[in-house]
């Protein structure tokens, strides 16, 4: 079916009004900033921004426009930005992880070790207290008696 020519310019004011909104982030509930819901919004068919359909050049400048954003940094969808936000969040905490497991390893390690030299001091003093046992051979000396000076016998 043939639309008209006041259709045809009637539709590319309803897309370039939905294309304004959805870069403006405006986005519809259950909707993206892409090409379906730029179709939804405007009441067109999707294909017909596609190949040598009569809206591809609207297709063409809506993705010029969101590249455009992207480029200085603005995301006119919330969802993708909640998603970068998400996506940084993920990999600090996953470098964080990692750190942590390495503190926990090398804790772990240090505790292994700890526990090594404690069991061999362990072992060191019982062998000297059996061999200091052993070697108990020791004869004590009679106390010597204390004389006073200058008495005479």
């Amino acid at each position: 079916m043939r639309i008209t020519a006041a259709q045809r310019t009637e539709n590319e004011n309803r897309i370039r009004a939905a294309m304004d909104r959805l870069l403006r982030g405006e986005i519809p509930p259950g909707g993206k900033c892409d090409i379906r819901t730029l179709a939804r919004e405007a009441a067109v068919d999707r294909t017909a921004f596609y190949g040598t359909r009569p809206y591809a050049h609207l297709r063409e400048e809506f993705e010029h426009r969101l590249q455009s954003l992207h480029a200085i940094g603005e995301t006119p969808d919330p969802r993708n930005a909640q998603i970068e936000r998400l996506k940084t969040e993920v990999t600090k905490l996953k470098a964080r992880l990692a750190r942590a497991d390495g503190t926990v390893e090398e804790l772990t390690d240090f505790r292994t070790q700890a526990l090594a030299r404690l069991a061999a001091q362990h072992d060191e003093i019982v062998h000297l207290r059996a061999t200091a046992t052993e070697a108990n051979r020791v004869t004590m000396l009679p106390l010597a008696r204390s004389t006073s000076i200058g008495s005479c016998s």
